[in-house]
């Protein structure tokens, strides 16, 4: 039985918010959102916690009252760049779930599962996506002609083609630890916008060789990859949690 782990990205200012409090420590239904990420990892069987902060780390800290480990990203340079700050917690060991904490729907069985299709099939990499009616603005999950994995696609660099695709990613992943952590020294910030992307370490673990593979929800399971972005959809996660 290999170590699992859980890093939990935490670190933004959720500006859309309209409010000075970090964004996951917004409440839904009296919890702070990443309470509920925490949880949801918990019983997917993370025995270890790190939760990444950086906006009013202090105050992100002192709403979590699970004990957890924290890593501090003082610059927001990308969700690469996040992870990267966290490396000595990622280690070289077993697998890590990758999450947000602005995702307050997610639940342990979902992990569960995640976790699962990836020990089953010995990947490196286990993208969680979704089908989505109107995947806007959202990666998409390209697959190839056998309908594996073959990569994933920003909604601004797809092809017209692409864009047509209604999988998407859901920025949740399960991670081979060792995998990871010789990606995260390769990764660039060759783009646009001078970022550092989680997804372009996937890019560079299938060049290891390693496979790659993506598990969809689908139906009323895709409210569990809702990230909350506003006050209008906190109210709309508070009234899914109310109606479980």
């Amino acid at each position: 039985m290999s170590t699992l782990k859980s890093l939990i990205l935490a670190a933004g200012k959720g500006t859309r918010m309209k409010s000075d409090l970090p964004k996951v420590v917004h409440r839904c239904n009296g919890e702070p959102m990443v309470h509920y990420v925490i949880e949801a990892s918990k019983e997917a069987g993370a025995d270890k916690v790190c939760v990444i902060v950086g906006y009013k780390a202090e105050e992100v800290q002192s709403a979590i009252k699970e004990p957890v480990e924290y890593a501090l990203q003082t610059e927001q340079l990308g969700t690469g760049h996040a992870v990267k700050c966290a490396k000595d917690f990622i280690g070289t060991e077993g697998n890590v779930i990758i999450l947000c904490g602005d995702t307050p729907l997610i639940t342990g069985k979902t992990l569960t599962d995640l976790v699962d299709t990836h020990n089953k099939g010995g990947y490196g990499v286990t993208v969680l996506s979704a089908i989505l009616e109107d995947a806007t603005g959202y990666g998409r999950i390209v697959r190839d002609a056998e309908g594996d994995f073959a990569k994933i696609v920003e909604h601004k660099d797809a092809t017209e083609e692409e864009r047509l695709v209604k999988e998407i990613n859901s920025g949740m992943y399960v991670f081979n630890c060792k995998a990871l952590s010789e990606a995260l020294d390769k990764l660039t910030n060759d783009n646009a916008a001078g970022e550092y992307y989680l997804t372009d370490t996937i890019e560079i673990i299938k060049e290891t060789g390693l496979k790659v593979a993506a598990m969809a929800l689908t139906g009323s399971a895709v409210d569990e990859i809702r990230g909350v972005n506003t006050l209008e959809q906190l109210a709309e996660a508070e009234e899914i949690m109310k109606n479980r």
